[in-house]
């Protein structure tokens, strides 16, 4: 019987599939299985991944003769999974020994539907540790419950599918949105945590998260990055009105750190995403977008008002205002 299934998608990754599949190695178990999905790679990655079913029992390599997108190469994975709990590796990141193990005793002694974990970002040789949004630590909680407050960061603010664990029969929530090409993990973190039962977060960090990956899609400037706003028509869609605060914040957050770095469009593409930015940011209620605005930096303010030049000043400020003045 397998206890754990791990997914790992990944395309064109020669350079680093190597050492993914060798920190697997140092993961390894008889009960676990290792599912790589190579979503229609044209570089020597399948090769690769070929070279080391002598050493990692329990891979399965899995092809798509053409790229589908990480959502749904994820979604490949979870299809061939067998495992009681499930998580996901992306192909240009890499595990500490033994944490693979760590992670199902976790969840064993939790008994919950899932648990999250803090991670390793890892860029050149720098290491920093970037934790969990949630300071109480190895207590089975309501997922709902770590949704809000609206004003700080919370778990939906922490949407890495592979820093955690998941029971499998959670089924249909563990399934990304495959029509997305990127932000697939937004609904994706949104609808668990509406929707399962029970969840804990717990202080381990074995995942070492490779940034400023050339080719991967925080970097490319193409019209994949349009898909930020269909995910967020999907958090928005049929949302408890108590959650839409911390929705609408979320969304402005990421809107403004998407416009900060608008460069990397063509000039085409930046019109297109500031037109569907200015289209959402209208589609909400005026004085909440206000209100999340006015409560965000100096800069990221100055930018969101003049996408949207006509959004009211928050309430909140008009009232401090007043109290300056008199």
């Amino acid at each position: 019987m397998i206890t754990l299934s791990v997914v790992v998608p990944i395309r064109d990754g020669e350079r680093f599939i190597a050492d993914a599949l060798t920190s697997l190695c140092r993961n390894a178990r008889h009960d676990f299985e290792f599912i790589v999905v190579d979503d229609g790679s044209v570089d020597a990655t399948g090769d690769i991944i070929e070279d080391f079913r002598g050493d990692l029992p329990g891979l399965t390599m899995l092809r798509n003769p053409a790229p589908v997108g990480l959502a749904d190469a994820r979604n490949t994975g979870l299809s061939a999974a067998s495992g009681r709990y499930v998580t996901f590796m992306d192909g240009d990141d890499w595990l500490a020994p033994g944490y693979l193990a760590r992670l199902v005793e976790a969840i064993d002694g939790l008994g919950c539907d899932f648990v999250r974990v803090d991670h390793v970002q890892a860029e050149g040789r720098k290491r920093v540790v970037h934790r969990a949004p949630l300071a109480q630590r190895g207590a089975v909680l309501d997922p709902r419950d770590a949704i809000l407050p609206a004003g700080v960061r919370t778990m939906v603010d922490y949407p890495y599918a592979w820093a955690g664990i998941y029971r499998r029969s959670l089924r249909d929530l563990l399934h990304f949105p495959g029509s997305l090409h990127t932000a697939e993990d937004r609904p994706w973190i949104w609808r668990l945590h509406r929707e399962a039962a029970t969840f804990a977060v717990v202080s381990m960090a074995g995942v070492f998260y490779r940034r400023m990956v050339t080719g991967s899609l925080t970097q490319v400037g193409d019209e994949r990055q349009l898909h930020f706003f269909d995910a967020f028509e999907l958090v928005f869609k049929d949302l408890e009105a108590e959650f839409l605060p911390k929705a609408a914040r979320n969304f402005c957050a990421l809107l403004a750190h998407h416009l900060e770095i608008a460069d990397r469009f063509t000039p085409a593409l930046r019109a297109r995403f500031e037109e569907r930015g200015a289209q959402m940011v209208r589609a909400l209620p005026a004085e909440l977008v206000s209100d999340s605005v006015a409560r965000m930096s100096a800069e990221r303010e100055t930018t969101l008002r003049a996408l949207v030049p006509d959004l009211p000043p928050s309430p909140h400020v008009r009232v401090r205002r007043d109290r300056e003045e008199t």
